[in-house]
């Protein structure tokens, strides 16, 4: 195959509908091959052996499809495969740590419908790969390079099944929480979205000591993320209502994620965990740098919370791949997005949807305050979002009634609130946010920007 310019790895691995280019049973075996190729490449010469990488799965139907794929193509290039079945995807980049493995492969389309699937790997220490090894990876596919590379005979690889894989990862995860507390006088209402997270988090709160009432835990290949879980949050808001618990816990499919939300039922996102978890950490001393590390969606009121407790947000991209390429590139320990990807740098490396719950409830539990009271730390500013279908993305400030509604919406907002305009990565959309005190003002400012670039560049 040529044409090494398409391209196969988005903002969050490879994915798309299972079975259809680029998520095929043909494709994974080549990203296998291509990729035991490439972790050989990159492994340190004093690493002699065979090379052993670690693949999880989430609950799709097309799991096992694409499992069975990636084991050919890796084995073929004489890689032995260490088969974990279906896991969060930060208990994949754990095990993978754990194990001392080469690379970690997961296989999941995180909170997509269950007719998606997806491919992410991560380095042999955690962390999710690198733009330039994703690029090599990519070329060799197309490229056909490696196709005269055939191990024979013993070298060719071999897979495994790693049984304690689930007790590995919840022994990791109760690690993050201190060993002096129980969760004992709580009641937890948990949404595990028919995913990953299935036995692992129900298993992890109730040996902290939790009473746990559970939804969504039994996983048919089809149900992943139907109609629960943190896409749908009006079902533990309904389960935390009905059960009295005192905080509601709420996955997506791969568990890289979370949302809570308090004992009224009222929902609890990324910004308010950030904040909580921030203003923690900057009291008792442990934020390194002083400074959270947050994205461009993140809510003005964070910056405001973050000043006046003598800390700062640092932002990033949207994508948890950028926040955590900023935390390494600065030393910073903990980030996140409005989304509920969270990351603890110093417990995981990666999203951890119920290592960043249990920061939380540790900190209940030591102030004896309940989640309702935690998350007013947080003065959100109100904010106006609109997303529009495009027919191009021709460049913003090209748009010149576009931008003359920009200039004027930021004159207003005068440095209390913020405007902000995208293409979305994934979709042909153009995402507009704007923020400020007054929900009338930025709400007018909004209908005119929106107006003006449906008139520019609206789907016809």
């Amino acid at each position: 195959m040529s044409g090494t310019h398409r391209k196969l790895f988005g903002t969050d691995g490879v994915r798309g509908v299972a079975n259809i280019e680029p998520v095929t049973a043909e494709t994974a075996l080549k990203l296998g091959r291509a990729a035991a190729h490439v972790f050989a490449e990159c492994r340190s010469a004093k690493h002699s052996g065979r090379l052993r990488i670690v693949l999880g799965k989430d609950t799709r139907l097309s799991g096992y499809m694409l499992e069975n794929a990636m084991v050919a193509g890796l084995t073929s290039l004489g890689a032995d495969v260490l088969l974990i079945g279906p896991l969060p995807t930060p208990g994949v980049a754990y095990i993978t740590r754990s194990l001392r493995a080469d690379a970690g492969i997961v296989l999941s389309a995180s909170h997509n419908p269950y007719e998606d699937n997806g491919i992410k790997f991560f380095r042999h220490d955690g962390y999710k790969l690198d733009d330039d090894i994703e690029a090599r990876i990519e070329h060799l596919v197309f490229s056909g390079e490696i196709e005269n590379i055939r191990p024979t005979a013993t070298k060719i690889g071999k897979a495994m099944r790693i049984d304690d894989a689930l007790g590995r990862y919840v022994e990791f995860a109760k690690q993050s929480f201190p060993r002096g507390l129980t969760l004992e006088p709580l009641r937890i209402a948990l949404d595990c979205a028919n995913g990953a997270a299935y036995k692992s988090s129900p298993w992890i709160l109730r040996e902290l000591g939790a009473e746990v009432v559970v939804i969504h835990n039994q996983p048919n290949g089809t149900n992943i993320n139907t109609n629960c879980g943190s896409t749908h949050p009006e079902q533990i808001q309904a389960l935390v209502r009905d059960s009295k618990a005192h905080i509601g816990i709420t996955h997506d499919g791969d568990a890289d994620r979370v949302l809570l939300c308090d004992e009224h039922g009222d929902l609890v996102d990324g910004d308010e965990i950030m904040a909580i978890a921030a203003v923690d950490s900057l009291r008792r001393g442990c934020l390194e740098g002083n400074t959270l590390v947050a994205t461009v969606m993140s809510n003005f009121g964070l910056d405001e919370t973050l000043e006046a407790h003598g800390g700062r947000v640092l932002r990033a991209k949207v994508g948890d791949r950028y926040v955590i390429e900023e935390m390494l590139r600065h030393g910073h320990n903990v980030g996140g997005e409005q989304s509920g990807h969270m990351i603890f740098r110093d417990f995981a490396t990666t999203g951890d949807g119920i290592v960043s719950a249990l920061q939380i409830l540790r900190v209940m539990i030591e102030t004896g305050k309940p989640l309702s009271e935690l998350k007013q730390v947080l003065k959100k500013y109100p904010q106006a979002q609109r997303n529009l279908r495009v027919k191009e993305k021709p460049p913003l400030e090209a748009l010149t009634e576009v931008q003359t509604h920009l200039a004027a919406a930021e004159a207003e907002l005068n440095g209390k609130g913020r405007v902000l305009l995208r293409y979305s990565g994934t979709e042909p959309k153009v995402r507009l946010l704007i923020e400020g005190r007054d929900q009338e003002v930025i709400d007018r400012h909004a209908d005119c920007i929106a107006s003006a670039l449906a008139e520019a560049i609206g789907q016809a």
